[in-house]
């Protein structure tokens, strides 16, 4: 069982930057690839962006050269820095972690989800 906790959500202005976090309660974080997802009202839960846990990382195409995705295995901890923040990505934002060779985009297929953050950026 692996629990996820997000935090650092808030609200800012476009342009700043947020750093999310999604802390994970397990005894071992080896072999389990992350991603990090968003839902905004009245729209699905889309991907921003995945680590696997041999490294791969992929990202969105909208969030591609602003958001970062890193991690601290000592603290089993996952980052997603987002910087230049527009108005359009204001939505919860939710980590989740499955047992992946690969960074996966399909929500579906991940095991275990936090409770989300919301990030709300004004205009």
């Amino acid at each position: 069982q692996v629990q996820l906790v997000e935090s650092g959500g808030g609200l800012v202005q476009a342009g700043d930057s947020l750093r999310l976090s999604c802390a994970a309660s397990t005894r071992t974080f080896s072999g389990y690839s992350m991603g990090w997802f968003r839902q905004a009202p009245g729209k699905e839960r889309e991907f921003v962006g995945a680590v696997s846990w041999n490294g791969g990382i992929t990202y969105e195409d909208s969030v591609k050269g602003r958001f970062t995705i890193s991690g601290d295995n000592g603290k089993n901890t996952v980052y997603l820095q987002m910087n230049s923040l527009k108005p359009e990505d204001t939505a919860v934002y939710y980590c989740a972690a499955g047992l992946f060779a690969s960074e996966v985009i399909d929500p579906g297929q991940y095991e275990y989800w936090g409770q989300g953050t919301q990030v709300t950026v004004s205009s």
